[in-house]
């Protein structure tokens, strides 16, 4: 098993990882839970019966370990993005999309991604993040081909829906800075509502 083990650390120990942070938005708690992750593969191996990829497989794992811990946690929503904090990324380990997040279109669909229910979350993070296939999505996450279809058309229309909200309250803000606060409060405002 450690020959194996070790080849699908090497393989997809990134793609493991980079999932469970964008689901968690904490590195440690992502670190955590992808060695969560490894345990149950650990466990599970001999049971793979090859019928899906070996990454579709191991996102599968991390999605319920994910679900188990927003179960844990007692909460449906993601941390939300305005908490990042250069401590949680850890400012000598950059991850791999922090260049791109600091374009402000992207930082906003972040933003806006967490507005979104979790079901949406999870297929916009293995559709177009994780670069998987519709069939690969339905096979993470135990749906069909039309569910995956289905929530990924209005996942996109709601993210579409509130980066719109947002950019409205963005210009809104603009346009009437606010009375009697710093330009600091007044940038502080003008960032995710939440």
């Amino acid at each position: 098993m450690d020959p194996v083990f070790e080849q699908l650390y090497e393989q997809y120990h990134d793609d493991l990882f980079n999932f469970l942070y964008y689901m968690v938005r904490n590195r440690e708690h992502a670190e955590d839970l992808v060695q969560e992750v490894y345990v149950k593969v650990l466990r599970s191996y001999k049971r793979f019966k090859g019928q899906c990829s070996e990454k579709t497989w191991l996102l599968s794992i991390a999605r319920h370990v994910a679900i188990d811990f927003f179960r844990k946690q007692k909460r449906r929503q993601w941390v939300k993005a305005s908490e990042w904090s250069e401590e949680q990324l850890g400012a000598d380990e950059p991850m791999p999309e922090e260049i791109a997040i600091q374009n402000e279109e992207i930082q906003l669909m972040y933003c806006c991604l967490a507005r979104c229910t979790v079901d949406q979350q999870l297929v916009l993070v293995l559709r177009f993040i994780q670069s998987l296939s519709i069939a690969e999505t339905a096979a993470a996450l135990g749906w069909t081909e039309s569910k995956v279809k289905t929530t990924q058309h209005r996942a996109l229309k709601a993210l579409k829906q509130h980066m719109e909200e947002e950019a409205e309250r963005e210009e809104w803000r603009h346009e009437k800075n606010f009375p009697g606060m710093s330009d600091a409060s007044n940038i502080a405002l003008s960032s995710c509502p939440w």
